[in-house]
């Protein structure tokens, strides 16, 4: 492969005069790397993607919305929140479903220096309540399965104005979303603070309630130049190995985005980088392969943007086959790691598309690497390099400095690291040290500077005190032709602490036996790590907004059948 070619391009773009040049700067009182010719804010990015006019910008179920339309909007959102005495450093939050509204509501907000509060919408009312008291928003944007939840909270009631989106009826206390858009006004000429909030996303906590990151402007323009400056690099080593240039007139991007937009995959990259380009964004009222694939052939969708599990759901749906996908040139999973045997079977299905991947987090503002084509394709089983606005390491449980190529957790420090957790001084103590972010995740770096995922820390089954990686033995399953969705998890053992437990969701019309599934497993692995306990699924496996499989909510209930037994 390519990569003397790859670090010689890193090297010519981030250095002095470089497309991408790096430099230090001094952020919070720590020194990080930072982009020079960045834009300052989200503020000045969001104005200049003015230039795109009447281009197609959001779409969605046949509604279409250009660039032009969008800034009209954005400016009067932000000038009807002026009018309301809202000002930079205040939050606004945005209680919704994917709606086109979303995005231009969170543009209008950080091009005045108000951070956008996602809200998962996916929470209880007790969620949204805890959110909201965390939050203290001025002011709320909210659909109506969202206002339905919220009218559970009498302690709430009247005390954040609230602007109804896509309403049947709207009641008194609550401005409509229409009203507010006729009502007109330019964008308020604010100066923007580069390490103000530009957002608070909440994570997906695994106790407690979810922790709200505050991601500064600094960090999310430094996520949008880390992946452009990824699909350049790439594309210029290869270039420079094979001669092969690129397409001189590419097409204008038009990006199928599956994820909620309260995460950082669907903002912070995907409708980031879109945006940046004068592409469309089209939008899906929910989740849905076989949706999906018409909205390919529909809109001539260039990329899917969406976790892991959406890409195998789009090649092994029935209508693939009889679906004109010629316009995909990219396949990206994100938000969890995408298994070597997906990467290869994209790169092999869709015959114009191409596999990418980019591992990163809601605490570093969207990526911490990148990998796509011809990279991804040799080392499949790699999250690719790192950006060039991060330092990595890999430690051990002291925090000592590991030499490469050994195993222990991953951390990382940049501009695109988060400032902390709102009101949450502890956990962000706990997480960030010297500006260096604790991932959490555990991994090892090889020679050619590429990040290989091993494991969520607290993900890793210890049996006998040998640690197998979860994802390592869902790769293998997923290597069975019969397998559609596989989670592996720990099942507390007397004798060993842990044994492996996996569940399995079969294809339709397929048929698996443990014993042949453990075969399968023994046959492609050692013993130790064939899962001792199966359980085979009548649904799919259950999941979070974001996509996710929830791991630890199918351990802890198939779990019981063992403990009780």
């Amino acid at each position: 492969m390519h990569y003397a070619e790859l670090r010689a391009v890193r090297e010519e773009l981030t250095g002095p005069g470089g497309q991408f040049e790096i430099v230090e700067a001094n952020v919070l009182g720590n020194t990080l790397r930072t982009f020079k010719a960045a834009p300052p804010s989200v503020r000045e990015f969001w104005l200049s993607t003015a230039a795109w006019g009447d281009r197609p910008y959001l779409i969605y179920e046949g509604e279409v919305l250009s660039y032009a339309r969008a800034h009209a909007h954005a400016a009067a959102i932000a000038a009807w929140l002026w009018d309301q005495g809202i000002r930079p450093g205040d939050r606004v939050a945005i209680a919704m479903r994917n709606y086109p509204e979303w995005m231009v509501i969170y543009w209008a907000c950080t091009a005045i220096g108000v951070a956008a509060a996602g809200l998962n919408a996916w929470w209880t009312a007790a969620e949204m309540e805890a959110a909201l008291n965390d939050a203290e928003p001025k002011a709320m944007f909210i659909d109506a399965e969202r206002l339905a939840r919220y009218r559970e909270l009498p302690a709430l009631q009247g005390t954040i104005p609230l602007v109804g989106v896509r309403l049947a009826e709207y009641p008194g206390d609550v401005t409509s979303y229409a009203d507010v858009i006729a009502s007109g006004g330019a964008m308020p000429d604010v100066a923007v603070d580069p390490d103000s909030d530009a957002c608070i996303f909440y994570t997906s906590g695994t106790t407690g309630f979810p922790k709200g990151a505050q991601l500064t402007h600094r960090g999310c323009i430094a996520n949008l130049m880390n992946m452009l400056y990824s699909t350049t690099a790439q594309a210029m080593a290869v270039e420079r190995a094979t001669g092969e240039a690129p397409p001189a007139d590419p097409p204008v991007p038009v990006s199928l985005l599956t994820t909620p937009l309260f995460h950082v995959t669907a903002n912070n990259c995907g409708a980031y980088l879109t945006s940046a380009a004068g592409g469309a964004i089209v939008l899906m009222y929910k989740w849905d392969a076989g949706a999906a694939l018409k909205l390919v052939e529909q809109y001539r969708i260039t990329g899917i943007s969406g976790v892991p599990v959406m890409a195998r759901e789009i090649v092994n749906h029935p209508d693939f086959a009889t679906t004109d996908t010629s316009s995909l040139t990219g396949i990206s999973g994100g938000g969890a790691q995408l298994p070597p045997d997906l990467v290869l079977k994209i790169d092999e299905t869709v015959k114009t598309a191409r596999p990418t991947t980019g591992y990163g987090m809601t605490e570093t503002c969207g990526i911490i690497t990148s990998v796509s084509g011809d990279f991804f394709v040799a080392r499949p089983d790699s999250a690719g390099p790192s950006m060039p606005s991060f330092e990595v390491k890999v430690v051990d449980d002291a925090g000592n400095t590991l030499p490469e190529g050994d195993v222990g957790e991953l951390w990382v420090k940049g501009s695109p690291v988060i400032k902390g957790y709102v009101n949450r001084p502890d956990a962000t103590a706990e997480t960030i040290t010297d500006g260096w972010l604790h991932t959490g995740d555990i991994a090892r770096i090889d020679e050619d500077g590429f990040i290989f995922i091993v494991d969520r820390k607290k993900d890793l089954v210890i049996r006998g005190g040998e640690n197998i990686s979860c994802t390592e033995v869902e790769a293998i399953t997923y290597r069975h032709p019969a397998v559609a969705e596989c989670s592996v998890f720990g099942v507390p053992d007397q004798r060993l602490g842990e044994e492996v437990g996996i569940a399995v969701y079969l294809k339709p019309g397929h048929k698996l036996e443990q014993t042949e599934l453990q075969k399968h497993c023994l046959d492609l692995s050692v013993k130790h790590k064939v899962p001792r306990y199966v359980w085979f699924m009548d649904q799919p496996l259950p999941r979070n907004a974001s996509g996710k499989f929830l791991r630890r909510e199918l351990r802890d209930e198939l779990c019981k059948t063992v403990v009780e037994a």
